[in-house]
């Protein structure tokens, strides 16, 4: 009976052994694969030079101011459209820039006054402004302001006339959006004050103001 018994256990312990041995020699199990997440999409920087082009319109009103005789408004209006330059700088989200323009306009008034057919026309408006932007990627709203400058021409036909190169200010806003890596389109707006024309020969001071709102296309360097 004993050695059945130490049989049997010998032979146990030679298969839990084998077995043993068998397990060992299996290959291991592959670690679970993740998956591989997609690289995230590049964030459109807007830093750099840029330059472009833009075209609009423009409107507002010429004060002609006759002191005693009292003072008329003349409304003015026309087409323009020029060149831009500038350059953005990113933080962040916040984007710094300086932009100049110069345009070509038409901007016009022919109007009764109490002295006759009161005139005012400006060839061309130029501004240099500071902008202040907030970068949603590609789309960027900001705000801008600076320094404006034209030729203001005033006339009554057989009083007298005057013209001057006037420096005055603007303030606006937009918003600007980058459809390519390099090409964005921007729509704005702009309120002028170009200040007081003195017209001696027409007795008068012409205090002009103008409104823009325009479009451009910017490559971007």
């Amino acid at each position: 009976m004993s050695r059945v018994f130490f049989s049997m256990t010998a032979i146990l312990a030679f298969a839990m052994a084998a077995q043993a041995a068998n397990a060992a020699d299996l290959p291991r199990r592959p670690p679970p694969e993740y998956p591989v997440k997609a690289p995230p999409l590049r964030v459109f920087d807007w830093t750099g030079f840029y330059a472009g082009i833009n075209a609009g319109y423009g409107w507002g009103s010429s004060r002609f101011d006759f002191g005693a005789a009292g003072a008329n408004h003349i409304d003015t209006s026309g087409g323009l459209v020029g060149g831009t330059l500038g350059y953005n700088y990113q933080i962040g989200q916040t984007v710094l820039g300086l932009e100049g323009d110069f345009d070509w306009q038409d901007v016009k008034s022919n109007g009764v006054c109490v002295a006759g057919v009161c005139q005012t026309k400006s060839n061309w408006l130029s501004t240099v402004r500071g902008r202040l932007g907030y970068a949603f990627d590609r789309f960027m709203p900001y705000v801008t302001g600076g320094a404006a400058f034209s030729e203001v021409k005033a006339n009554i036909p057989g009083v007298g006339s005057a013209s001057d190169t006037r420096t005055g200010w603007t303030v606006g806003g937009g918003a600007e959006y980058a459809f390519a890596p390099n090409w964005t389109v921007k729509a704005e707006y702009l309120y002028v004050d170009l200040g007081t024309l003195n017209c001696p020969a027409c007795g008068a001071n012409v205090k002009v103001k103008e409104n823009v709102v325009r479009a451009g296309l910017n490559y971007k360097f």
